[in-house]
Parts: C-alpha cells; structure tokens; sequence
C-alpha cells in the first residue's frame, strides 16, 4: 500500500512538474467571433486595423469586412465598400499598410458575369479610404484559381494556385520582385508541395520560415497548417503544428501579426459529449448562436509557443 502511495504521489508531482500546454484564445469575442462564420484575419501594420471574412456556412460566399480598435475596443465591423457583391476572401495587407491584395470571382471587365475561377486583386488604402479594385494579369493570374496572396518584406509575392504543371491539385508558388518587375511564378518544390492540395501561404517578412494550410487527404475537413523553414535558399520538409493550434476540425486563414502573435480561423466548438447541465431552449438558442459553436471564429496564439 506505502508502494502503491509512493508511485501515487510521484506520478502526481512529474504532471505537476510539467509546462502548462500552451492554448488558443477566441480573439474578439461577441464582436470580431460571434456565432457567423468568421476567418482569415489580416492586420495593418500599426495592429489597430483588422480584416476578415465572413461567410456563408458551406464556405461558398464570403465578403471582407473591417474594424478598427479604438480606445481599447474593437468597433462593430463593416463590409469594406469594394466588396459585399462578389465572393471576396483571402485579405494581406502590405508592410506600409497602403495596399491590400484579395482574391475575387469578380469579372475582369465591368458588366460581365462572375468569373469561374478566383484571381488575385489589389486595392489601395489612404486616409481609411479605398480606392477601385485592380486585377492583377500575368504573370499572377491564370485559368485556374489562385489563393492567398501575401507578400514577404522584399517584394517577393508568394500564392496558391491549381493551375496546370503542378504536384497536386493546388500547389504553392512564388512570384520574386527583381530589377523592377515581377518574375514568373516559380514552384516551392516537394518539400512543401505534395499530390494533394496546397493553399495558402503566410511566408514571413523576411522569408524565414512559411505557414500554410494543406488538405491531406482531399477535403476542407481536413484542412490543417503545416511549416517549413528557409536554410541557405531551400525549403527544409514541411512539418504539420500540433496542438492547440491544429484540431479536429478545418483550421485555415493563418497568418502573423507584427505583435508576433498567429492569427488564424477554426471551426473547432466548445460543445462537447454533454453539456455541464440541461439548458432551456433560450440558453441553448445562445449557445448556438455564440462564438465557439463550430461554425468558424478567429483564434491567436503566440508564435512562440507555436509546436511541431
């Protein structure tokens, strides 16, 4: 029985020993995350400007909306005035914070239908005003989709695209500003490419590392982030983020902010097996309708205590 205590009481002070594991945190919850379908956040460089989506349940319909932190409080989001008509999605923000780039089903030339595919846009920013959308040709855009546009600090343009001559059914692509002008898109290789699906880059400021998101197998269910590291101009294999970050559910829309702090969406709940007691149906109708129901909300977590 003294045994039995012995090992009782060891087991007891190594878990007590043990880091505490790192968590997520619902990022504006009740005004940013609310219940609706919320993801890809993008920050403005000075962090008291945030861009995001929201959408439809079945992710087939999303426009951009904005808010701005003032006096310590996020305001009630609005759609920016260039979108809210065509399915918008995928914000960045560049460094100076005068441009965001976008991807859009929208049509190329005013008056006609909307595209079948998704392009690369940008549209510039001053004084809290937007100015008219600018479609992005060649060597960017193409007959197929192109995603998540984002930029590293030198220029270089880095993307997700299905178009033909890939691994997989989407792979990721850059796109290096030199002498002036943009080169053709180059592969980012097997390290981070597979025969399954590749879409959205985050590459870092300056190139060090990139976090993207990855369906393996086929399906946005099994949308999870993967990393990869930037040693002597190759790309080290990519790794997939463990927990808290990765879950069960679609993780997407990841990218860093300048406080170093990961943004990203997930459509993970807080509902469990069993709820902690009956609920009538006017708390169940809030849980359903709140931030955490599974839908889509925004999360952070320090980079740091980023693992895989």
């Amino acid at each position: 029985m003294n045994e039995k205590r012995t090992i009782a009481a060891l087991v007891l002070t190594l878990v007590l020993s043990l880091p505490a594991l790192a968590q997520v945190n619902l990022f504006g919850e009740g005004i940013i995350s609310t219940g609706d379908y919320e993801t890809h956040p993008a920050f403005s460089p000075s962090g008291d400007t945030l861009y995001f989506l929201k959408g439809l349940p079945d992710a087939n319909f999303f426009s951009i909306c904005v808010s701005f932190r003032r006096n310590g409080q996020w305001s009630k989001p609005q759609v920016v005035p260039f979108s809210g008509r065509w399915l918008d999605a995928d914000p960045f923000v560049t460094r100076d914070g005068r441009t965001l780039y976008f991807v859009s089903n929208r049509p190329v030339k005013e008056g006609d239908a909307a595209k079948p595919d998704w392009d690369i846009w940008k549209v510039s920013i001053s004084a809290g005003n937007w100015g008219v959308p600018v479609h992005l040709d060649s060597p960017f855009n193409s007959s197929s989709s192109e995603y998540f546009p984002t930029l590293a600090d030198n220029g270089n343009l880095y993307f997700g695209s299905g178009r033909p001559g890939g691994k997989g059914r989407s792979d990721l692509y850059v796109c290096r500003w030199e002498n002036g002008h943009y080169g053709e898109p180059e592969n980012l290789g097997d390290s981070i490419n597979s025969g399954d699906n590749e879409y959205e880059p985050y590459i870092s400021p300056d190139e060090r590392f990139l976090i993207f998101m990855a369906t393996r197998p086929n399906g946005l269910a099994n949308a999870d982030f993967y990393i990869s590291f930037r040693m002597n101009g190759v790309w080290s294999k990519a790794r997939r983020l463990l927990a808290p970050v990765n879950s069960d559910a679609t993780e997407w829309g990841g990218k860093m902010g300048r406080d170093g702090k990961f943004y990203f969406g997930s459509a993970r709940n807080r509902i469990t097996d069993a709820l902690p007691e009956r609920e009538d149906m006017q708390r169940f109708d809030l849980r359903l309708h709140s931030a955490g129901n599974g839908l889509g909300d925004i999360y952070t977590i320090d980079f740091k205590d980023i693992k895989w």
